[in-house]
This record gives structure tokens, sequence and C-alpha cells, in this order.
């Protein structure tokens, strides 16, 4: 089934625990404007439904479902998560193949020990540590096909956000008025 339209965007954002993907969409929905909306699989998954990462779970269909229903109400979408391969590439496939505009997947690459550094600074640092930071981590775990672009951990917020604005072509579209 087709979603959107050939004028929206669709970007995944996707990288390890701590990589900077929320702080990444934060950034381009700020410098956007109303009209683009924040699809977190940490939302979804950890609040909304208090599910487990694991292969089949309920999230993957609630973040295509919520994904595909901003897209064809005129949204574009910046998605982000972990969203390692194994569980959601079919689902990533499906929707950028469904997709009518232009879709995007960027993949930020953070070492592990990196990752630690940035974890000691979050909010919920208290919550988990280590032991399931090193459990989670999945070094470039890349979707087939070269789809993604590899954005390094050199890569200042910044200019993150800029290059995201400009490749996708979000910099020169207009936020919606309302």
């Amino acid at each position: 089934m087709r979603v959107g339209s050939a004028e929206t965007r669709l970007v995944v954002l996707r990288g390890n625990s701590a990589s900077g993907k929320s702080t990444v969409a934060v950034g381009v929905r700020e410098r956007f404007g109303r009209g683009l909306a924040l699809v977190g699989q940490d939302n979804l998954r950890r609040v909304v439904l208090r599910e487990r990462d694991r292969p089949d779970g309920v999230n993957i269909g609630l973040i295509d479902t919520v994904a595909r229903y901003a897209l064809d109400s005129g949204y574009h979408v910046v998605l982000e998560g972990i969203l390692y391969v194994a569980h959601y590439g079919r689902m990533l496939q499906r929707l950028a193949d469904d997709h009518r505009g232009h879709t995007h997947h960027y993949y930020l690459d953070v070492p592990f020990d990196e990752t630690l550094r940035r974890h000691a600074t979050k909010p919920q640092a208290a919550e988990y540590g280590e032991a399931e930071l090193r459990e989670w981590y999945r070094p470039r775990d890349l979707l087939p096909g070269g789809v993604e672009t590899v954005v390094g951990a050199g890569s200042a917020l910044a200019d993150t956000v800029e290059r995201i604005m400009r490749e996708t072509g979000l910099a020169g579209l207009p936020a919606h008025a309302d």
C-alpha cells in the first residue's frame, strides 16, 4: 500500500544507544518547524507499550502505523531508534518501498567507549549501565543494500542536523503555518 505523497520526506535515524539519534531528531524538528512528526522507537516501545525489544514485537507494527499515518496526513517524518536490522529491517524496507516521497536513511556510528561517555550524561544514566549497553551494542548494524549514510562520532550536532536538512531537501521546504 502506497503511503505519503511525492512531497513528503521520510528520514530514518538509526544507531546504538547514546549515539545521538533523539538529539539529532529534535534538532531537525526545531530547525524545520511544524509539519514534521517525530516517531521515536523508545517512546512507542518503552513508554506507550512498555514492551521489551524482541523480534516480532508489537511495537514494530505500531511504529510502522504511526509513521504511515503521519506521512498520509501530509507530515514529513523523522523515525528514530536503535531499530536493530534483525528486528526492524523488514518493516523499514517495506515502509521505504511504499513511501511515494523521498526516503533518507542515516546511521549514527559511535564507538562503544563514546557510547559509555555519552550515556553518563543522559537523565536515565542511573536506570541502566555498561552491562546493558554492552549487551545492546551492535557495531555497524547497517541495513542491506548500502542505503544508509553513515555519520561518524566526530560530526558535531549542528553539522549533522544541517547535513540532514540539506540532503533530504527539508531545508528548502516550508513548515506548516498552523
